[in-house]
């Protein structure tokens, strides 16, 4: 079994560009683990449309956003020790950036075939506390005809084949980007290292 990936250079190259893609982030097992536990929470109807926009203005838009998500709020099994594996994550990012992200929002998210979502920025004033956006793909055996790239807009446009095991992190503020349709289902992790909002005191 191949060892984790030393994550100091990534996190270095993120800084610098704004992006980094990290192959091979989770072992075979680590993905069998974490795509059984999304089916088995799919199965139970946990997931949900998700919605865009902002207070009054937020809805779902399948023309604009069309995947189903579920909050990771109470993880469990591999879940967990993912989780725990980000909060390792989390400290290098403050260590080498000095981010200051205190903590970690995630979701799991399902795109139907042929589902997309439009160009966007992760960071609007809904959502300032987000610093470091992360995207981890659960995709087994991603053929590279199927589609479903996340196209990155640094510079010239980079796309990422949702690869199971793949680890994206870009910066919340800075990058536009959007997911392209897929000829099959679509699953990943997607969450925010979060900074503290301004005016709360601790």
């Amino acid at each position: 079994m191949n060892p984790p990936p030393d994550l100091t250079a990534a996190v270095r190259e993120l800084g610098a560009r704004g992006y980094v893609v990290v192959p091979s982030y989770l072992t075979p097992a680590e993905l069998a683990g974490l795509s059984r536990a999304l089916c088995e929470r799919d199965a139970r109807g946990d997931f949900r449309p998700a919605a865009t926009g902002a207070g009054a203005q937020r809805a779902v838009r399948p023309s604009i956003r069309g995947d189903r998500i579920h909050w990771l709020i109470e993880p469990q099994g591999a879940e967990r020790d993912l989780l725990a594996r980000l909060e390792e994550l989390r400290l290098l990012l403050n260590a080498e950036l000095g981010l200051t992200v205190f903590e970690l929002e995630c979701h799991y998210a399902v795109y139907p075939v042929g589902a997309r979502y439009a160009r966007h920025v992760d960071r609007s004033p809904a959502g300032a506390e987000r610093v470091v956006s992360l995207v981890l793909y659960l995709n087994d055996g991603w053929g590279d005809q199927q589609g479903g790239e996340l196209r990155l807009h640094a510079g010239p446009p980079l796309d990422v084949r949702p690869a199971g095991g793949t680890l994206v992190l870009f910066m919340s503020e800075r990058l536009e980007h959007e997911v392209l349709p897929a000829t099959r289902e679509r699953r990943s992790l997607t969450g925010w290292y979060r900074r503290r909002h301004p005016g709360l005191v601790v």
